[in-house]
C-alpha cells in the first residue's frame, strides 16, 4: 500500500474512533500507557517502574477491552497482578525496615521471607576467619559460638552482614555451632538486588548496620572498663 494510501487510512480509522465516546476514552487510555512506558525507561528504581507498569498494563486493559485486541488484553491482565504484587512486596519490605530501624530492632526478621532455611550439626563451622563475606545469616535456633572472643550467640539476631561493606569483604571471626543449629542465609547477590533496588531499603540497612558497630564499640567499651586495672 502507497504511504499517502497508508496514512489517509489511518487518519480515517482515527477520526473513526474519535466518533464515539468509548473510542475517544480507549484512545487516551492508549496514550497514557505509552507514555508512562516511555517515561519508566528512565526511571532507575524499582517501586516507581512497578508503578509505572501497573499504570500502563491499566491503560492497554482498558483500551483492549474498548477496541476489542485479546491478545493485549491478555498480555496486560497476566502481567498486571505481577506488577501488583513487586510493587507490594517492595513497599511491605521498606516498611519492615524503617520500622526495623525506629525501633533499634537488629534481629532481621523482616529479612525472613528473603533467605533461605540451612541445618547445621553440631561444631560444623559456618565460616572462618579470613573467609569471603558471601552471605549474611539469621539465627532461628540453636547457639553460634565466635571462636575467637569466645561469646555466644543466641537465637532471634541477625549477623555476618557487615562484612557485606567491610573493604576486603572478609571474615573478621569463625562462627562455630555451639549446639545444633538452624539458620537462614541470603546471598550477598539478592542482599544487594534489593538493596539497589529500593533506597528506601538500602538507607535503612545501613543505618541498623550503623547502630550495630554503635553497640559493639559500647560493649567493647564497657568490658574494658571493667577489666582495666586499677592504679
Amino acid at each position: 500500500m502507497p504511504m499517502p494510501a497508508l496514512f489517509d487510512t489511518a487518519v480515517a480509522a482515527l477520526y473513526s474512533a474519535l466518533a464515539t465516546p468509548s473510542g475517544i476514552v480507549a484512545l487516551v487510555s492508549a496514550g497514557v500507557a505509552g507514555v508512562l512506558i516511555i517515561v519508566s525507561s528512565f526511571v532507575k528504581t524499582m517501586i516507581p517502574l512497578r508503578c509505572l507498569a501497573i499504570g500502563g498494563n491499566l491503560g492497554f486493559l482498558i483500551y483492549g477491552a474498548l477496541h476489542p485486541s485479546l491478545i493485549l488484553v491478555l498480555l496486560h491482565g497476566a502481567l498486571l497482578p505481577i506488577n501488583v504484587f513487586r510493587a507490594a512486596q517492595m513497599v511491605r519490605l521498606t516498611r519492615r525496615v524503617q520500622i526495623a530501624a525506629a525501633s533499634n530492632d537488629l534481629s532481621g526478621v523482616w529479612l525472613r521471607p528473603y533467605m533461605r532455611r540451612r541445618r547445621l550439626r553440631k561444631d560444623a563451622i559456618l565460616f572462618r576467619k579470613g573467609d569471603p563475606a558471601k552471605r549474611l545469616y539469621f539465627l532461628a535456633e540453636g547457639l553460634i559460638e565466635f571462636v575467637e572472643i569466645g561469646q555466644t550467640m543466641e537465637p532471634g539476631r541477625l549477623f555476618g552482614e557487615i562484612g557485606f561493606f567491610a573493604p576486603d569483604k572478609r571474615r573478621t571471626l569463625t562462627a562455630r555451632c555451639a549446639t545444633p543449629c538452624t539458620v537462614l542465609q541470603m546471598d550477598e547477590m539478592t542482599f544487594k538486588s534489593l538493596y539497589f533496588q529500593n533506597p528506601a531499603f538500602g538507607f535503612e540497612v545501613v543505618t541498623l548496620v550503623a547502630g550495630r558497630l554503635l553497640a559493639d564499640r559500647q560493649r567493647l567499651e564497657d568490658r574494658l572498663a571493667t577489666i582495666s586495672p586499677t592504679i
